[in-house]
């Protein structure tokens, strides 16, 4: 199954002159990653430059060598790249934590984030803290995972944007706390990605109307669902990534 079309946009937001939420891919090795750091200005947006680099750069090695052994973790369940994935946030998590260990709680960075990396007709998808993503296909939306924040804690819808505080994340905690899906693609399907800053103000039924609108492209897309959550309220950091097979 081939990747159709691929749009990814950040954005600081209204209010912020900082962006310490990021996004990143390798199209070759069709591995795809939204991050949405927190720590303050030159701490949440190292942290996701960091966590870019030594993500990609880990995952890329067991491209390249399929024999090779996994150091942190292994699961017949899923596809070497599921594997590789899991692996490559483990290492980068293991860096970030330590790194943490030897600063003041003050300067400590973390983040949450979506990673996603495809093989054929399957794509892995790992999910660590309050970051969300949809499955578009065939005319309905479903959330593949359930964000690991407070929202978590209640079913209420009430004022979502109070509540996707992330109870988990890189650098936190010395184990780190992640979700698992393989989704077997078929043609039409969308996978959207989105950092707290954009889905903590749409409903699903505003997110849906944008992801489907066959009047606009991708990167138009994004913006529009930008500009509704930051009419609603929105001073957060920004990102969204739209992949559509």
């Amino acid at each position: 199954m081939n990747l159709k079309t691929f749009s990814a946009e950040s954005s600081p937001g209204p209010f912020l002159q900082v962006n310490e939420d990021a996004y990143d891919f390798d199209l070759i090795n069709e591995v795809f990653l939204l991050l949405d750091g927190f720590g303050g200005s030159g701490v949440g947006d190292v942290c996701v430059t960091n966590l870019k680099q030594n993500i990609k750069s880990f995952y890329t090695k067991f491209c390249a060598d399929p024999d090779a052994t996994m150091p942190f973790f292994y699961s017949p369940k899923y596809l070497l790249e599921g594997n590789a994935i899991v692996n490559s946030l483990l290492h980068a998590h293991d860096q970030l934590y330590k790194d943490n260990l030897k600063k003041e709680f003050s300067t400590r960075a973390g983040a949450s984030g979506i990673f996603m990396a495809k093989s054929e007709s399957v794509l892995s998808i790992v999910s660590v803290g309050n970051c969300a993503c949809y499955l578009y296909r065939k005319g309905r939306l479903e959330k593949v995972f359930i964000e690991d924040s407070f929202q978590f804690l209640t079913n209420n819808s009430y004022q979502n944007h109070l509540k996707t505080t992330p109870l988990s994340g890189f650098g936190l905690f010395p184990e780190l706390d992640y979700q698992v899906r393989e989704i077997r693609l078929f043609s039409g399907d969308k996978i959207v990605a989105l950092s707290d800053g954009v889905y903590s103000r749409l409903s699903e039924d505003e997110l849906k109307d944008v992801v489907t609108n066959p009047e606009i492209d991708g990167k138009a897309k994004i913006e529009r669902m930008f500009s509704i959550s930051n009419q609603k309220g929105n001073l957060d950091n920004q990102s969204c990534m739209i992949l559509e097979f």
